[in-house]
């Protein structure tokens, strides 16, 4: 894992640490909630990407169609 993807995935921790505090804190109003929800859905997403899951991995039919020179 480089080193800007070790960074993102702790970003992503952070983020989603930081949306569980907000979430389970109890206000009196529960406004609080809905920003903790974006933090969580935003640390979902940066943690998927930093963990690499949205890389892009050609499937064996297309790096056999690359070999061949086939298109």
């Amino acid at each position: 894992m480089t080193g800007p993807r070790m960074i993102e995935v702790a970003a992503a921790v952070a983020l989603l640490v930081a949306g569980v505090w907000l979430y389970t804190r109890r206000t009196p109003d529960r406004y609080g909630s809905q920003g903790a929800v974006l933090l969580l859905i935003v640390g979902a997403i940066v943690a998927i990407h930093g963990l690499g899951l949205l890389d892009y991995h050609p499937s064996a039919g297309e790096l056999e169609a690359a070999q061949t020179g086939d298109r």
